[in-house]
């Protein structure tokens, strides 16, 4: 798979941003998920697919 690193940083940063949230149950966690999810920009998710090696649509 091309570029795979580059997506593995997306879920990098997602796991750190979870693990923050010390969420304990897994309604907790699914709430924690989508709160966090506005710490990606458009611009930085772009990125990351670039970087991967996929062409936006």
């Amino acid at each position: 798979m091309p570029g795979e690193a580059h997506i593995e940083m997306a879920f990098a940063k997602l796991k750190a941003l979870l693990r923050a949230k010390t969420a304990r149950t897994v309604t907790a966690l699914w709430d924690a998920a989508g709160s966090v999810l506005d710490a990606f920009s458009p611009d930085e998710c772009t990125n990351f697919f670039i970087a991967a090696e996929y062409e936006p649509e």
